[in-house]
């Protein structure tokens, strides 16, 4: 079982109305492949070595949003719970045993984004990350930095290191100007070598409609031709492929209208030297 470092991201999972053509789309953009019990409303999915990279879970009500959810790692679920409730977030979801995978908590931060906390059981989380067709890096984005990064430093251990667009190029191409923090781990010197994720901000330059979130990026061989696909499989593309120093990333959407990013790298990662 892979082990994770305490809040490492460790798991993804997509909400889905339809997941028999959520399949469709992820195989046919990923090359992931699926299984899942009879009857069952999920399904993990599998990159083609047969690593075990995220799921695929049908909404249980269709006012759910469809969005994909990144989860960290905790040794103890309660006690992050319990942090979460005393840096000003919220608990969706009280922890609840998923089996004997492990145990699995929801929470919102002070400015509104969703996340998951994850206690291993037999699961600790996916089994491949920073190949293609697996998941490589997260950010939240929010209109609140100032209430968010204080909460993530509490709940999570964060150490926070602001680079601006100029220097980083880590920001999306609409948020020019805006500056772009990333989050270290406790117990790590702070800088891009020991990044995990990241924090960005939501401008005016958004619809006022966009909710705080945190977007999910996927590693890929080819930036431009995983866009084409999108468009193919009849997804959306909604930020054109671009470079940055890590490499080319779009922004993407599903064809049913979950949000993710993919990341064709030009080297090391952040964090994965």
């Amino acid at each position: 079982m892979t082990a994770f470092a305490h809040s490492a991201p460790c798991w993804v999972d997509v909400q889905l109305a339809d997941l028999e053509a959520g399949k469709r789309f992820y195989g046919g953009l990923f090359g992931w492949t699926f299984h899942a019990g009879d009857g069952m409303p999920f399904a993990d999915a599998y990159a083609e070595d047969g690593s075990l990279v995220a799921a695929l879970a049908a909404k249980r009500d269709g006012r759910m949003p469809t969005t994909w959810g990144v989860y960290f790692s905790t040794e103890d679920v309660r006690a992050s719970v319990a942090a979460v409730r005393a840096a000003g977030g919220q608990i969706i979801t009280d922890p609840v045993h998923a089996g004997d995978a492990g145990t699995v908590a929801l929470a919102v931060d002070p400015g509104g984004a969703v996340f998951g906390l994850w206690q291993p059981g037999r699961r600790a989380g996916f089994e491949k990350q920073n190949e293609p067709g697996s998941f490589c890096w997260t950010e939240v984005h929010t209109r609140e930095p100032e209430r968010v990064d204080p909460f993530y430093a509490a709940v999570f251990g964060f150490h926070g290191t602001d680079l601006d667009d100029a220097s980083s190029g880590e920001t999306s191409a609409s948020e020019t100007g805006i500056g772009f923090r990333m989050w270290s781990p406790a117990g790590t010197e702070p800088g891009p070598d020991t990044a995990i994720g990241g924090r960005s901000v939501i401008t005016d330059a958004f619809p006022a409609m966009m909710p705080s979130h945190f977007l999910v990026y996927f590693a890929v061989a080819d930036c431009d031709a995983t866009a084409r696909d999108t468009l193919r499989l009849g997804g959306r593309v909604i930020e054109e492929p671009f470079d940055i120093p890590y490499g080319r990333m779009a922004v993407l959407q599903d064809d049913q209208g979950a949000l993710f990013a993919v990341l064709q790298p030009a080297g090391a990662l952040p964090g994965h030297d």
